[in-house]
């Protein structure tokens, strides 16, 4: 009778304090641990032997649970750190990727300059190179010229030799070529 007004007292007392009934609640360990001790009050007074082995049995139980208590939390912290460290790493990488993006548009617009750079110098440059292939051509032009001229002059030079001297202008055709 006293195991029943005990059992009664426990669901009472987990429903009014809200103990939940899955995972880890302290509330319900609380309450465990007391019916327990009640229980292993109850037994020892009707027999002892029967009492100390209960009395083992809730140490190992307590050493079990603490050491499920301490497998929890260092897997808890474990798992935090973790994704603390994959938060800072996204960040870290975000940064990254921001910083490569500026860098990348910073090195854009460099090849846009000196595309545009390159294209004042080719600009310059073939407007230099026709500036002197015009003068070539007009230089080219005036020593033909030149040379034309020079060529009437021994012409005639010749012709007016040959005509007033005693040379013929056979002779003479030795000195034209």
């Amino acid at each position: 009778m006293d195991v029943v007004n005990l059992q009664e007292q426990l669901d009472l007392l987990l429903f009014q304090r809200g103990a939940r009934e899955l995972g880890l609640c302290s509330v319900r360990r609380e309450l465990f641990s007391q019916c327990f001790d009640e229980l292993l009050r109850q037994v020892t007074i009707t027999c002892v032997e029967r009492g100390m082995l209960m009395m083992r049995v809730q140490d190992e139980i307590e050493m079990t649970i603490a050491a499920y208590q301490t497998l929890y939390e260092s897997g808890t912290i474990y798992g935090l750190r973790k994704a603390l460290q994959a938060e800072q790493d996204r960040i870290d990488l975000e940064t990254k990727i921001v910083d490569l993006e500026t860098e990348n548009r910073d090195l854009e617009r460099q090849v846009a300059e000196q595309k545009e750079i390159c294209k004042v110098i080719e600009k310059r440059e073939e407007d230099r190179r026709k500036l002197e292939e015009r003068k070539r051509n007009v230089e080219i032009e005036a020593l033909k010229r030149s040379n034309q001229q020079i060529k009437v002059f021994f012409s005639l030079f010749l012709f007016f030799f040959c005509r007033y001297s005693k040379f013929s202008a056979r002779d003479n055709l030795g000195l034209i070529i």
